[in-house]
């Protein structure tokens, strides 16, 4: 059993959704963004997930996007998305890269593998990779005992997700609006419909991305997901932060009232 199965059995044990926390690597910087990450499994995060910046991000919005980009002028490699990773790891939390396809594609689908696996990683988030272009993605996460996670979308008719959740360990990402990432003032109506169409194609957890910003929307989505995806709320704290230390701070408060949030008691 990987260990975000292990972060999302244990969660429902204690009767609460999972919470998962996304940082992009090297933003402000390497250690600051490491440290940030350690905080958040401190604070009751059970996964993080490690942003691998990338120069055309598509589904992010613009905090996330300016993050990544503040994160590219600083110099960041791929080396740094996996020392990220091997942190989290070593703190004993389950840890994910969240990527786009092309950066692992030039690495080598079965090298990238190699290395996160070797760094404790568990597995990747894909937004961009579709099943039919998924090939070699599939057969390095198998030769490497990877989690695969892949999106399914308000829009997304049954078909596909039975096709998408079949592909997926670990968890399925819910995304609960059409559009671009980014925290909001309410969490979408359509996103319990996509949890429970997910619901009738897999046994996995479904967890739900793309809004929730604060420990009152994470208890709505708690209320009907098995885990709760928050970044840009986690992001601007960062970026509105004077110093590296104000920032961990930031982190560490917030990911504490959204702790408190996904408890279902």
């Amino acid at each position: 059993m990987s260990t975000v199965s292990t972060a999302f059995e244990k969660a429902a044990a204690e009767d609460r959704a999972a919470l998962v926390g996304y940082l992009p690597a090297g933003f402000p910087d390497k250690q600051t963004a490491i440290k940030a990450a350690l905080a958040m499994v401190e604070a009751g995060a059970d996964v993080i997930e490690v942003g691998l910046p990338y120069s055309d991000p598509l589904m992010d919005g613009p905090v996330i996007a300016d993050a990544v980009y503040r994160a590219l002028k600083g110099g960041v490699k791929i080396k740094d998305v996996f020392d990220t990773v091997q942190a989290v790891a070593d703190a004993g939390a389950a840890a994910l890269v969240m990527t786009y396809w092309n950066p692992v594609d030039k690495y080598g689908a079965d090298a990238f593998s190699r290395d996160l696996a070797s760094a404790g990683g568990a597995g990747l988030i894909t937004p961009d990779l579709t099943p039919e272009e998924a090939g070699p993605w599939l057969e390095a996460s198998d030769a490497h005992g990877l989690d695969r996670v892949f999106l399914v979308a308000p829009s997304s008719p049954p078909q596909r997700v039975e096709t998408i959740t079949s592909l997926c360990r670990g968890f399925v990402y819910a995304v609960s609006v059409m559009g671009i990432t980014g925290a909001r003032d309410a969490v979408s109506s359509s996103a319990a419909g996509v949890v429970a169409r997910i619901r009738e194609h897999t046994t996995l957890p479904a967890a739900v991305g793309l809004g929730v910003s604060n420990g009152a929307q994470a208890r709505q989505v708690a209320g009907f997901a098995d885990g709760v995806i928050v970044g840009s709320a986690f992001v601007r704290r960062i970026a509105g932060a004077a110093t590296p230390a104000d920032a961990i701070a930031s982190v560490r408060e917030l990911t504490a009232d959204l702790a408190q949030g996904v408890r279902r008691g």
